[in-house]
């Protein structure tokens, strides 16, 4: 088949590969001037930022790209596997390098709180549980409702009714170990207090398989991916925005698409690596979904946004790890500020990025190379943020100079931000999310917008929006799902 594929982020790029390995003739178009969506590459100054995902789980779903393409990854991109995982910061000045060496691991925790050794047994153990019945899910499609139906024992065994933070601290008791064991959900946009516990696999997911990097940043996968793609022949075109997804009117399928400057490509089949919310409400006429109304749309839980300023100092701070968790004092207060009141608070959990603690050729001979994210609300909020974005900027700068990076701001050579305004006007995503749904348990699995469209049956969707989820491991599975639907050509 003639197949288009919108988006040529993570998601999009897997799904490609897959297709043209399978026999189709596949197509991506990409809005911007650089393929990557979430995981575009910026170069400024001699500094190289990656836009967004940088920490890669489960290599062996990238590494599966190529071996059905008869390639070997190692020659098209490496990977190092990092040690610690995360360095997670608290504000009494504890420090929890997170790896996945167990002994490390329970040496850490007895020093926090002896009391809690026994009770991260416990929780390994129910992990370990979660891990064997829920990884499978990951690739398997849930667009018919017995299929949800088959695995809702095990969903009920799993206590996926509890969300992660219930999950984990029904064993852990101190505070912080709480917060280390369960903070993974704000990595794909999630609540600790609200994302089913199924995401509490992501621990057991992380030691069996460890956190990696790919050298030369995220950007060099992205672009191993797209020179393996148009190795085995399919075809990627930049500057190349979509206006609409054209519907035959008697058959009700996706026949091709409309670009913005007005140029009609047809398709037998159609594949949406954009926002699934931006998909349908700007993409698809209204008449043509009964399931997706503007209705339906606008009423489900769209996830949190971000603010990440990247910049570049000309000197190195090597007391920073390569992935830095900050805690802030206030963070369950924060949680119901960023998902549930929607407010911008005036305290924040941050993620600090420091790739050149592994690769320094990102940066200039001893330079560093940063971004600094910290999850704000979306636009559904009353945060105005083309007043509050420097200032927000500043608040950041200004903490990570206070209490860990001594005169930061004398030594920032360059930089650059992203704030919620981007992620709706840069990235089409519906108020500005940027992991589209919220992981709750009602937008999981059967729950989420299906793989395949529910209104029209040759329209597929990868990506954070539908089934499995955000995150690299997530979107990758997303591909493997599609292409099984898809079939061979």
């Amino acid at each position: 088949m003639n197949i288009i594929i919108i988006g040529s982020g993570l998601g999009g790029l897997a799904a490609g590969i897959r297709l043209q390995a399978l026999g189709h003739q596949v197509t991506i178009l990409e809005k911007r001037d650089k393929p990557g969506g979430r995981a575009y590459c910026y170069q400024q100054d001699g500094f190289t930022f990656d836009g967004g995902p940088t920490i890669i789980t489960a290599p062996g779903l990238i590494e599966d790209l190529f071996t059905l393409a008869d390639r070997s990854m190692s020659d098209y991109v490496k990977l190092v596997k990092l040690d610690p995982f995360y360095r997670v910061r608290f504000p009494d000045s504890s420090v929890f390098n997170y790896n996945d060496n167990y002994q490390e691991l329970i040496e850490q925790i007895r020093e926090f709180n002896p009391g809690d050794v026994q009770g991260y047994q416990q929780f390994c153990r129910a992990a370990d549980l979660v891990f064997s019945k829920g990884l499978p899910l990951m690739t398997k499609p849930f667009h018919k409702f017995r299929e949800m139906l088959k695995v809702a024992p095990a969903m009920i065994q799993l206590q996926s009714y509890k969300s992660v933070a219930g999950f984990v601290n029904q064993y852990i008791q101190d505070e912080r170990l709480r917060q280390v064991f369960s903070f993974h959900p704000l990595l794909i946009g999630g609540n600790p207090f609200n994302s089913t516990s199924i995401y509490a696999m992501i621990h057991k997911l992380e030691q069996v398989f460890g956190i990696w990097f790919a050298m030369g940043g995220t950007g060099a996968l992205v672009a191993a991916l797209v020179r393996l793609f148009e190795e085995i022949g399919g075809v990627l075109c930049l500057n190349a925005e979509v206006e609409e997804i054209v519907i035959d009117e008697d058959t009700r399928k996706a026949k091709g698409v409309i670009l913005k400057s007005q140029e009609m490509l047809e398709a037998e089949a159609v594949v949406s690596n954009g926002d699934v919310a931006f998909t349908y409400l700007n993409l698809i006429s209204p008449k043509f979904r009964r399931k997706y109304s503007d209705r339906q749309i606008k009423s489900l839980r769209h996830s949190i946004s971000l603010f990440v300023v990247y910049f570049g100092t000309n000197r190195r701070y090597n007391n920073m790890a390569h992935h830095e968790i900050i805690m802030g004092p206030n963070y369950r207060e924060l949680m119901d500020d960023l998902f549930r009141r929607k407010h911008l608070s005036s305290d924040f959990s941050l993620y600090l990025h420091r790739p050149t603690a592994t690769d320094p050729s990102l940066a200039p001979a001893g330079c560093d190379c940063w971004y600094v994210l910290s999850p704000v609300p979306n636009l559904a909020g009353d945060t105005d943020w083309k007043i509050m974005a420097k200032p927000y900027r500043d608040r950041l700068i200004q903490f990570l100079e206070n209490q860990y990076m001594p005169n930061l701001s004398q030594h920032i050579v360059t930089e650059n931000y992203i704030d919620p305004l981007h992620f709706q006007n840069t990235l089409n995503s519906y108020l500005g999310s940027a992991f589209s749904l919220e992981p709750t348990l009602m937008q999981s699995a059967w729950f989420r917008p299906h793989n395949v469209s529910e209104d029209i049956p040759n329209l597929y969707f990868v990506g954070a929006g539908t089934h499995p989820g955000a995150g690299i491991p997530g979107v990758i599975s997303s591909a493997k799902i599609v292409s099984d639907l898809v079939g061979k050509a």
